[in-house]
């Protein structure tokens, strides 16, 4: 067995970064930039007022001051001449400043008619005044690469790109072997259980950003395994779940091996996840989960998900560990690093699930943190920081 350190270190070996594409800047939403980008305008790209109200030369400015209004800038349809000292032009916020103004007044801080206004007593004498390229200027980077949220797809907007070039989504096929299994929605014999890992794996693909296809169930039998396995050659990654262990219908090691595998490792000292195998057939990376709900899950989370942001062209490294005190004590670990389901506080604490079976599906969804213990870790006191890692 290897460690989980050394497990990921495998697994970024295999990850094959995936090509670039170029797609429309309104369907980039979660997608990874793989070009940095150079504005070619600044923004705003002109003075712009920030209040509603008056635009002058602040030279006489001072309470009980009068100046005549000459015209008007509203947003698209600027005031075209130039203001003298004495003059004022009636301006909306974000409408470009008329040449020569220097302040706008608020429009709470004058006395106004069509023709004139008059400041008032405590006046504020902010400048209230966006100047050219206060938000960003000409020539302003952005650097990769990058998850393009709600933020980055408004600051992009904004730049004027209108098409972007992306990270293809890595294609991952997922494929369930067990003739006890069936897919949700079909009437399950009364020795069969639900292919619930297939979805929840699926599911944790495309949140990476992914894109997963959930192939046939394989039969406990070679001939069937092989055959699906022959359907995911055009993925960038194939995650097998179950039969990767040493049990008489556990198959896909010898199934992968008769496509030619080249094993990068198998069984991992964690639990749950033990019989967790890695490796590539041809150009197209494998992993091979094991079938225990959790076991599949928490495997995906420690190793699927930084595996499909390595392939995205974002930074090999695990997931974040975190720091939180223990809400309780725990007896000394194995020689297996243990991810145990917890929950975190509102005071802060991290909370173990009272039962760590790997089959407790419905207490992994109860769960929001993995508490991490390491091999032969020492019995741990209550209050006492632990690392953990979201889920």
């Amino acid at each position: 067995m290897i460690s989980v350190t050394e497990a990921l270190e495998k697994l970024f070996l295999i990850a094959k970064v995936t090509p670039v594409e170029t797609v429309e800047l309104k369907k980039c939403l979660g997608r990874v930039l793989a070009k940095p980008l150079e504005s070619t305008r600044s923004n705003p790209p002109f003075p712009s007022s920030a209040m509603d109200g008056y635009a002058i030369h602040k030279a006489n400015l001072k309470s009980g001051a009068e100046f005549k209004v000459i015209g008007e800038s509203a947003a698209g349809h600027s005031y075209p001449k130039k203001i003298n000292k004495n003059e004022a032009v009636r301006i909306f916020t974000g409408s470009q400043v008329p040449d020569g103004a220097n302040l706008v007044l608020m429009q709470e801080d004058v006395e106004a008619d069509k023709k004139f206004i008059i400041v008032k007593e405590n006046f504020d004498k902010k400048s209230n005044i966006r100047l050219e390229g206060s938000d960003f200027s000409k020539g302003y980077k952005v650097k990769t690469p990058l998850i393009l949220g709600v933020k980055e797809i408004s600051l992009l907007a904004a730049m004027n790109f209108a098409h972007l070039s992306v990270r293809k989504k890595p294609t991952v096929a997922i494929i369930s072997t067990g003739d006890e299994l069936v897919f949700p929605g079909e009437t399950p014999k009364p020795d069969q259980i639900i292919a619930s890992n297939a979805y929840g794996i699926a599911a944790l693909c495309k949140e990476c950003g992914a894109e997963p296809r959930i192939l046939p169930i394989a039969q406990d039998n070679l001939k069937s395994i092989e055959y699906i396995i022959g359907l995911a050659q055009d993925a960038d990654l194939i995650i097998t779940i179950g039969g990767a262990s040493v049990g008489k219908y556990d198959l896909i090691n010898e199934a992968t091996n008769n496509f030619g595998v080249d094993k990068s490792f198998h069984k991992v000292a964690m639990r749950p996840g033990k019989p967790l195998m890695a490796g590539k057939i041809n150009e197209t990376a494998l992993v091979g989960l094991p079938g225990n709900p959790v076991s599949a899950l928490v495997c995906g989370y420690v190793f699927i998900r930084p595996l499909i942001q390595a392939m995205l062209g974002l930074e090999k490294k695990s997931a974040p560990r975190l720091m939180a005190p223990c809400s309780t004590s725990l007896p000394k670990n194995g020689p297996r690093e243990h991810y145990m389901r917890a929950v975190l506080l509102p005071n802060g604490y991290l909370e173990p699930v009272e039962n760590q079976d790997s089959a407790r599906l419905a207490l992994l969804c109860d769960a929001d943190a993995l508490l991490i213990r390491a091999a032969h870790a020492k019995a741990l006191q209550a209050k006492t920081l632990c690392e953990y890692i979201k889920i």
